[in-house]
Parts: structure tokens; C-alpha cells; sequence
């Protein structure tokens, strides 16, 4: 059986959007940085961010002397960069190289990951990260650390201990020393309410794997449930104790259920079940509430219906997002149900719109396409009736916008990448900014309204500066300020004006309900169809009477109507408006440190400058890497600012046979990236005429690349273009008595590849619609001539169900006949053959691919099966070469198919591999027979261990 490399094509496809949590050479060189060194952390920031900095400081070096003994004793000073110019809300702690990274730009959503300053909950919950890491270099785990540097302490770590402890011990930890933290917030629980709500019973595997045809809630709750109760009912030194010994891979096979058993006297399976029924069984369950019930009809996830408004008596407008489609704009005729789409949504960071005069205004996000760190959220303006969607602002950080009723103006939030957050007006034919609303109270808008018809004044959801939040009214004119409500940790959110009325959603009494404002009175608003478990969101008043919401299930955001006259408002006293945080039975909270962070007072350390080219050699791990036929032994450095990559490595080629030792390095902080690097590889070999010849090697290269990435509308395009100068040295070892040349010679290697795709849908094995194309040529410029030149190019188009792809390639290459130097082979040859580097070459191919089926099966949490696809294939290759002076012909053709098992190893582990089965049509060069087997292995299986623990998944 031969193992094979996947598809170039598809490998290709998948670019980098700008959403992942570490970006190579981010951001620009003119953004300068500074430094705060303390014992316990380094805080490296822009200029202008002090006082974040200042904050960040403190609490992490509070953090490291007051919650430390419940994770351990160890503690390893971390460096921590503040990034502003992402419109991503986000955080990470990560091993090789071990830092961290503060995403600094708040959601406007309140509800998801509560109103507390967004630079104080990045640093309780992602230190809780870096203790963890400290104290987790233990047993097995550090002999791999010993091995394979920060690399192999990752790779253990993640094999013993689960994400949903590291997420369920950082939620635990912002929880307890806040007022606030998600352990406090229902839409927390949504998740798992829902599921108990519809009976979904899933099992231990499909909780913590995932599914692509059925909500499966994230580790973030699961862990926190798990953590939290053991810490109630076990103490606060549980953890410590499980963790170590987890982490110790003692026992060497399940440790951290291992530790449970050993530390509880029960299996892991009941540990679990109790802790889940500890926050399950004290629930109210109302049997009529229809959303419950419409959850339990449906096998599978349905829809997400989002933000329903409604356009005259008869139709809603709401945005639908389901696992087969991607988010569109839908238009709902309440008389008969029946749902016609209107417009694809553009690429955004949310489904958040507003609808007012006929027009849609909402969020896009777009990137820059350079500097990976920087993004935009852009307004588009849409016109549900004709769908023409026009772009009204450019390289601009503004959200959740809304029009007014009259249709000529938008009201919108900046976030602005010095941490100040402002209301601005502007021109809604245009995007014109028309005027910056004053905020001298230094607020956290968010969902801003229009409240009157003349825009005199704007209702919006805010926060103070100790993450408080209010329901504010905003004269846009002078922008003073009226709150009617009183400050509180309660979250609200997603208001809605009619007439005089405000309507909103507060989490109030461990429920998000939705509540109304009338003049100076509060009222609970009660919705007819029964009180689900979860959360009830985005309501919205028609002008006859009529109302729509949402409501939280386990088969999507379920949209509900009711008739006027079927709300009971029940009046709420302003003075009994501010309520607790439930915390569930969880009394642990308030032991120890608990509410930490109010006594924590913003530190006053010494900063200086922090140069760019400060600690640029950083190894941090000897990191193994699989690219078949390449098998690669690295030792890999990295900066903690990310602008310098280097590696001394050594490698062996499974198709030539040959050794490889060498060392590179990128620097990505400049316009271009630039790169040098040698290597010497022992033992390379290829056939010139009819004989192999074999030499050794050696190579000097250095160029440079700009790699350009656009996100924009409704597609992701990468544009990659650059070139090396390489000096190649040759020594032949054995001719076979073919006449070859020894002489060192210089070569220019340019190429492109470029690549756009439309958004792509969950369960989609391949996006609709795609393109790849890739060029790259190699030219002797000193000694003698040699060349040669590789087109490649992929298409991706609609299959005959949503979820199928058909994928057309051609290639072309074409080298030259003096045989003074040969280039490597990246030719991709028809399936089944052997690689041969022919004078000319060209191949078209022809593939539909499908998902079959998705088990969603696992054994004993080590291997978990989600979905198996298929591809059928048909291969054309057409070669001509000059063996004895003659032109030779040749044609290799192969069909057949690929299987692919999409799994989960160890329950976080995403591996996909495959099997292959090519049928050869005309004889392999090499007297291969006609039927192959292959096995389609990942391209780096071992560096999956290197992962990255954020505060929140962006989807």
C-alpha cells in the first residue's frame, strides 16, 4: 500500500481569512510598540494603549499571587500582545512559542460574553490559560517537553487533559472574581437548556466531538458545569490535584478520568451525570412552551431565524442560516409560511441588521490585504425589494448600524483602535459621516435605535466603565445622556422602538426575557406560547400590533409571532430592578478571591519602548512534520511579536529517497516578506534519457513574497506572488555514463498562486464556487540554460445536491531538453502512477465530490467519526519526452474513487485521511500494476497538538 499526498488543489483552497487567532507578520511596520516588564508577565502594546496595558498588568500579576495555588505552585512569566486592529473580539494563550494575544475590539453582543470591560475579561480568563501551562509541564507531559520542546508539552497536554477543562477552569476563574463572568449569564446555559429541553440526548462522545447535522453546544459550558461542581462539592484544591496527575499521564491510558476516580471514589461517567444534573434538575419545565416543543420534532438542526422585522401586516424579513446554506436574507408571508429567499448576506462577524423605510442596513467585515491584524466592519445598505446590496463606507470599524425612519440617515457605533467607542451619524444615500455624537461619560455603545422620527435622539443598550450596563436615550444633538435603567450587571440588549415603546431583552433572575420601557416605567413583557427553558431575543413590534422574537433551541434560533392583544405586561419597580447574578448552587464563588477584580486598582509599572527587532530568535520546539513524501525534523524559532519564522531542520523525500539538512527563515514584519535560507540534500536522483543518475546537492536561496488576502462581499481571494535567487551546487555521485554537468549555477524561481472562493456552508465538503490557479517557473541565469515551467489550475462548481462539488483540473509543465539541471517535480500527476518528470506534460481531471454519510460514532474517546465523503475521479495525463532522439509519446489515464473519514482523535483532534483506489488504464512507467491502493494521509498529523486555547471560537 502507498501513502500519497491529498489533492494540491484542495489543500490550496482553504486560505486563510483573516479570522484565525495568529497571523504572520500582521501588522505594519509603522505601528509602534511599546513595553510593561514586570516579574510576572511582559505586556507589549501599541503606543497610545497604556492604560489597557497599565490594567492588564495588575491583574495578572494579582491573578499569579491570589488564584495560582488552585492550578499549582509553578509560575513561568509570559509575554502578552495586545492587538487593536482587529474588529475580531478574541484572546489565546499558546505553547511554541508560549504567549499570548489580546484581541482588544469588545462585541456589541452583551449577552454572549457579558458587559465587563473587554481588556480586564481577556486577562482573568486567558491567565487562567498561562497558569495552567505553568503547572502542567509534568510527568509524561514534560518528557515530551524534554523531547520536542514547548511543542511536545503542547501535544501531551492536549492529549491528556480536555479542552472543556481548560475552557470550563478559565470560565470558572473570570466567574469568581468578577461580579459577572459567563457562569453568571443564562445565554451561557442556553446551550445545554436547549438540549434538555428537546431531549436531545446525546452521547459523551457527540457532546464532545460535534456534529455537522445537529446543535452540539461547545466545551466552554460543559466545562464549567464539570469544573464548577467539582470545585463545590470536592474543594478548591480538586483541580490542582486532578489536573497534575492528568497532565502526569498518571494513569498513562484516560488520566484525567483516571484522576477523577481516584480523587472522587466515582467513575468519570457518574462525575459527569451528577455535575450535569446538578445544573439540570432544579429547571422549570413548562410543557406548552412551544419552542421546547418545536425543538422535539426535529431530528436534525433546522435554522437559525434571526432579527425578524416586520415589512407591512403580512411578512417578515429575518435573516436564516442554516447548516446546508449560508446566511440570506428571507422574506416570510405569514398568511401561508412560505419563505422566499431575498439576498445572500455579505461576509460578517454576526447576523445583526436593521430594517426602517424600506431599507436594510448591517455590518459587513472586510479585511486588509496585507496586514493579517488589520480588518474593517464596513456598513452595506441593502434594498430588499430590487436585492441590489451597495457598500456605503470603506476601511472603517463600525457596528451594529441602524436607519432612520425616514430613511436618510444611519446611526452606527465606532470602536476605534485607541479603545474609545463613540455614536457617529451619516448620510444613508452615501455613508457620509454627518456628525460625532459627544460621549463624556466615556460609554460602551452598543444596538443603537432610532427612538423619534425627527432623529433628534437614539435609545441604545450601554455600558460604564466597570461593565454595568443601562438603557440610555441619547439626544443626538448635544449627546446627553438619560438612563432609564438602573446601572446593574444585568445584561441587556437588542431594543426595538414603536412609537413611545422601547422592547428589549434583559437577563434578569437567571432568564433573558424580554422587558419594555413606557415613559418612565419598566415592565416584564409575558409572551404567549409558554416559558422555555432558554432565552428569548430580538423582538419586534409591528405597526398593526403584531410582534416576532426569537427564541434559543437545539435545532436553531426559533422564530415566534403573536397577535396584539396577547402580551401581559407586568409592571417592575425601578428599585427593584437591580438583582443578583444567580450563580446555581455554586456557592464556591464566593470563596477565596471572589470579586477580585473591584479591588484591583490600574498599575502605575514603568514602560518603554519595545523595538521591533527585540528577541527575533526564539526555538521553541523540535517540531515533526509530515508533507508526503516529505518527512521533516525541525527546529523551529519564533518571535513573540511573529515577524521572523526561522528552522534548522532535516528532511527525508519518500519519492526520490534522498536526505535533506538545511536552515530558513521568513521576516514578515515589511511590505514583502523576505526570505533566506541553505540547504544540502544527499542522494537525489532522476533519469536523464534512459538511465537514473544520482547526486548530492547544495542550495542557497533568498527572495522575497507579498501574500494579499481579500474579504470582501460575498468572497475570500488570496493573491500570492514572489520570487527566490537560488545558487545550486551539484556533485554527481553515479552517471551510469550519461554525460551530465557538475557546474554550480543561479536560478530565479517566480510564481503566483491565487485563489477565491465564495462562503462555504457547514456541511458543504467544498464551497460552491472556486477558483486556483497557480504558476511557478525556474530559470538558469548563470553557467547554462535550463527551465522550467508548471501551470496548475482547479475550479469548483455546484454539484447536483447543496452539499455535493464538482472540481474540474488541468496542468501543464514543460522543462527543457539539455538536461544541464533538473528542478523538483511538482507536477500532479494522473492518480495511481508513478511521478515521473517528463520533457512536457499535461494533465485534466474530473472529480465529484459528496458527503455519504455521518456516523457521528466513536471508540473508547480515542477516535470519533463524523462524516465519510467521497470522491470520483477520472485522470488524464498526456507526456512526451526524447529518450533516443525520438519524440516519445505517452498517455497515463486512471479513474476511480476516495474515501475520506473526517474524525476527531482524543476528542479535539481534527484528523481527516483517506483511502484510494486507482485504476490504471495504460502502463506505469515504472511496471506499477493496474489496480493501487493508496492511503491519503493529513499533511502534518504530528503538529496538531500545538494548540491554541482562545476566550471565545469565532465561527
Amino acid at each position: 500500500m502507498n501513502v500519497t499526498r491529498l489533492s494540491f488543489g484542495i489543500l490550496l483552497l482553504f486560505i486563510s481569512t483573516g479570522l484565525s487567532a495568529q497571523q504572520f507578520g500582521g501588522n505594519p511596520p509603522s505601528l509602534k510598540w511599546r513595553q510593561i516588564n514586570t516579574d510576572t508577565a511582559r505586556i507589549i502594546f501599541p503606543s497610545g494603549l497604556d492604560s489597557e496595558a497599565q490594567q492588564v498588568a495588575a491583574i495578572v500579576h494579582r491573578l499569579s499571587r491570589t488564584t495560582l495555588p488552585t492550578i499549582g505552585h509553578s509560575q513561568r512569566k509570559i509575554n502578552i500582545v495586545l492587538q487593536n486592529q482587529t474588529t475580531i473580539a478574541n484572546g489565546y494563550v499558546s505553547l511554541a512559542p508560549f504567549r499570548s494575544e489580546f484581541q482588544l475590539t469588545p462585541e456589541q453582543n452583551s449577552f454572549d460574553l457579558g458587559s465587563l470591560p473587554w481588556q480586564k475579561m481577556l486577562a482573568i480568563h486567558e491567565y487562567r490559560h498561562v497558569q495552567q501551562y505553568n503547572n502542567f509541564r509534568v510527568g509524561f507531559s514534560a518528557g515530551l517537553y524534554y523531547l520536542f520542546g514547548e511543542g511536545g508539552q503542547a501535544l501531551g497536554n492536549s492529549l491528556a487533559v480536555p479542552n472543556w477543562f481548560w475552557e470550563g477552569d478559565a470560565v470558572y476563574q473570570e466567574t469568581l472574581v468578577s461580579n459577572q463572568g459567563r457562569g453568571r449569564l443564562p445565554f451561557f446555559f442556553n446551550s445545554y437548556r436547549s438540549l434538555w429541553a428537546a431531549d436531545k440526548r446525546y452521547s459523551w462522545m457527540k457532546l464532545r466531538n460535534g456534529s455537522l447535522r445537529d446543535y452540539v453546544p461547545d466545551w466552554y459550558p460543559m466545562g464549567y458545569m464539570l469544573v464548577s461542581y467539582g470545585r463545590q462539592t470536592y474543594g478548591d484544591d480538586f483541580w490542582r490535584k486532578v489536573g497534575h496527575d492528568a497532565a502526569a499521564f498518571h494513569p498513562l491510558f484516560y488520566p484525567l478520568q483516571g484522576a477523577i476516580h481516584r480523587y472522587t471514589g466515582l467513575s468519570f461517567a457518574r462525575f459527569r451525570q451528577d455535575a450535569l444534573d446538578h445544573f439540570r434538575l432544579p429547571l422549570p419545565v413548562d410543557p406548552m412552551a412551544v419552542a421546547d416543543r418545536f425543538a422535539r420534532t426535529q431530528r436534525h438542526f433546522d435554522a437559525d431565524q434571526e432579527f425578524p422585522h416586520f415589512i407591512g401586516t403580512d411578512s417578515l424579513l429575518y435573516m436564516r442560516s442554516a447548516y446546508k446554506r449560508i446566511p440570506a436574507f428571507m422574506l416570510l408571508d405569514l398568511r401561508d409560511g412560505r419563505e422566499d429567499r431575498v439576498r445572500t448576506r455579505a461576509i460578517s462577524l454576526d447576523n445583526y441588521f436593521s430594517y426602517n423605510a424600506g431599507l436594510v442596513v448591517y455590518a459587513a467585515f472586510e479585511t486588509d490585504p496585507r496586514w493579517g491584524w488589520r480588518d474593517y466592519s464596513v456598513i452595506r445598505l441593502l434594498d430588499p425589494v430590487t436585492g441590489k446590496d451597495k457598500k456605503l463606507t470603506s476601511r472603517t470599524r463600525y457596528f451594529s448600524p441602524d436607519i432612520s425612519p425616514d430613511g436618510s440617515m444611519i446611526v452606527t457605533v465606532l470602536e476605534a483602535t485607541d479603545g474609545s467607542c463613540e455614536l457617529r451619524l451619516l448620510d444613508a444615500r452615501s455613508g457620509r459621516l454627518v456628525k460625532r455624537i459627544p460621549n463624556p461619560d466615556s460609554l460602551f455603545y452598543t444596538y443603537p435605535k432610532y427612538y423619534t422620527r425627527g432623529n433628534a435622539a437614539v435609545v441604545t443598550a450601554v455600558r460604564n466603565r466597570n461593565g454595568e450596563m443601562s438603557m440610555a436615550l441619547v439626544d443626538t444633538g448635544s449627546g446627553a445622556v438619560r438612563y432609564l435603567l438602573p446601572f446593574s450587571y444585568q445584561t441587556v440588549g437588542y431594543p426595538s422602538v414603536r412609537k413611545d415603546t422601547i422592547w428589549f431583552t434583559a437577563s434578569r433572575n437567571g432568564q433573558d426575557r424580554i422587558y419594555a420601557l413606557a415613559g418612565d416605567r419598566i415592565f416584564r413583557v409575558g409572551l404567549p406560547h409558554g416559558e422555555p427553558l432558554t432565552g428569548q431575543y430580538e423582538f419586534d413590534a409591528g405597526a398593526d400590533g403584531g410582534y416576532a422574537w426569537n427564541t434559543f433551541t437545539a435545532v436553531g434560533f426559533h422564530l415566534d409571532t403573536a397577535v396584539a392583544g396577547s402580551l401581559r405586561l407586568e409592571p417592575v419597580s425601578a428599585a427593584d430592578w437591580g438583582q443578583p447574578l444567580p450563580v446555581q448552587g455554586i456557592n464556591s464563588l464566593h470563596r477565596g478571591p471572589a470579586h477580585l477584580l473591584d479591588s484591583i486598582a490600574a498599575g502605575h509599572y514603568a514602560e518603554k519602548n519595545y523595538p521591533i527587532a527585540s528577541h527575533l530568535i526564539n526555538f521553541h520546539s523540535w517540531r515533526p512534520y509530515i508533507n508526503d513524501p516529505d518527512y521533516t525534523l525541525s527546529l523551529a524559532s519564533e518571535n513573540i511579536l511573529n515577524t521572523l519564522e526561522s528552522e534548522v531542520f532535516v528532511t527525508y523525500n519518500r519519492d526520490e529517497q534522498y536526505k535533506q539538512v538545511g536552515a530558513d527563515a521568513t521576516f514578515g514584519a515589511l511590505y514583502p516578506w523576505l526570505n533566506a535560507g541553505w540547504n544540502y540534500t544527499f542522494g537525489r536522483n532522476a533519469f536523464y534519457g534512459t538511465k537514473k543518475v544520482f547526486w548530492n546537492e547544495s542550495n542557497f536561496n533568498a527572495g522575497f513574497s507579498i501574500p494579499l488576502n481579500w474579504t470582501r462581499y460575498l468572497s475570500y481571494t488570496s493573491l500570492q506572488f514572489g520570487s527566490d535567487i537560488v545558487y545550486n551546487q551539484r556533485s554527481y555521485t553515479n552517471t551510469n555514463g550519461e554525460a551530465v554537468n557538475d557546474q554550480g549555477f543561479a536560478y530565479l524561481d517566480p510564481s503566483v498562486s491565487f485563489v477565491h472562493q465564495s462562503q462555504q456552508a457547514r456541511q458543504q465538503v467544498a464551497p460552491r464556487l472556486a477558483q486556483v490557479v497557480d504558476l511557478s517557473y525556474s530559470r538558469a541565469v548563470t553557467t547554462f540554460q535550463a527551465n522550467q515551467f508548471l501551470a496548475s489550475g482547479f475550479l469548483y462548481l455546484p454539484g447536483a445536491a447543496y452539499t455535493h462539488s464538482v472540481l474540474l483540473a488541468a496542468a501543464f509543465q514543460q522543462r527543457d531538453t539539455l538536461n544541464n539541471a533538473r528542478f523538483s517535480n511538482n507536477f500532479p500527476f494522473s492518480r495511481g502512477y508513478t511521478a515521473e518528470n517528463f520533457y512536457r506534460l499535461y494533465r485534466l481531471s474530473a472529480n465529484y465530490q459528496l458527503p455519504l454519510f455521518y456516523p457521528e460514532w466513536g471508540i473508547g474517546n480515542i477516535i470519533y467519526f463524523t462524516r465519510v465523503r467521497a470522491n470520483l475521479y477520472y485522470d488524464y495525463t498526456r507526456a512526451l519526452d526524447f529518450f533516443t532522439g525520438s519524440p516519445y509519446n505517452f498517455q497515463f489515464r486512471s479513474f476511480g474513487s476516495e474515501v475520506f473519514f473526517d474524525t476527531n482523535w482524543w476528542n479535539q483532534l481534527p484528523i481527516s485521511f483517506g483511502i484510494r483506489y486507482s485504476h490504471l488504464l495504460d502502463p506505469d512507467f515504472e511496471g506499477r500494476g493496474p489496480n493501487q491502493w493508496e492511503l491519503i494521509l493529513p499533511l502534518n498529523i504530528l503538529s496538531q497538538g500545538y494548540s491554541v486555547h482562545r476566550a471565545r471560537a469565532v465561527e
